[in-house]
């Protein structure tokens, strides 16, 4: 059985994050724009790791998201609408992801300095400058929301990637690998981010 590109694409890219524990139960959905008027996506209730072509839809970029769909499909529709270079988006839930979106959101970002692994994410050259991922608040009303996230990465090309408060990230490239690099990266970031808060609360400082 002949199964399209971008549908064993994101099959690969789930199995690759589930094997790194981001993609917890049914969580999570999964993306790549297939040409100019269509995306494939995986459908809701799907666990992510082991993705069959069946779990995975081809709609259509211009229409509202079909049922069968992730509830979060607009999320992903109105940025391959808003940016034409934007080819894959990733949405993960981790530890990580989840415990900081929500301690850091009053401030609505997480800045990332100092570390070598920014250099993962395109365009960053050292690890002497702030990288920054945004955190906005969550919500059901996921027009709104799609809005909102629009509004907030207007006009700010070198960010790749967004956290929900209490869900997790988003994280997109010009292609699957490159998403999936970022999503990787983003999520080591993290992690060293909740090590440090782990290690100030038990007296430890760091400058």
């Amino acid at each position: 059985m002949n199964v399209h590109p971008a549908i064993a694409a994101i099959i690969s890219a789930g199995r690759a994050l589930g094997e790194r524990g981001l993609l917890p139960a049914s969580s999570g959905n999964l993306s790549i724009r297939v040409d100019d008027g269509s995306v494939a996506i995986t459908r809701t209730g799907t666990e992510k790791a082991e993705l069959a072509a069946g779990d995975v839809a081809i709609i259509d970029l211009r229409q509202s998201p079909p049922p069968g769909t992730s509830a979060e499909t607009g999320l992903h529709l109105a940025q391959y609408r808003a940016d034409p270079h934007v080819g894959a988006i990733l949405h993960v839930h981790s530890l990580a992801s989840t415990v900081l979106s929500n301690h850091y959101a009053d401030r609505s970002r997480i800045v990332f300095r100092g570390y070598e692994l920014q250099k993962a994410i395109r365009g960053v050259k050292t690890h002497d400058i702030d990288v920054i991922l945004p955190i906005f608040a969550n919500s059901q009303d996921i027009p709104a929301l799609a809005e909102t996230v629009l509004a907030g990465l207007s006009g700010r090309p070198e960010v790749f990637g967004y956290l929900l408060a209490g869900h997790g990230l988003y994280a997109w490239g010009k292609d699957a690998d490159e998403a999936r690099r970022h999503v990787v990266a983003f999520e080591f970031l993290l992690n060293c981010e909740l090590e440090k808060l782990r290690i100030r609360a038990a007296g430890g400082s760091f400058r």
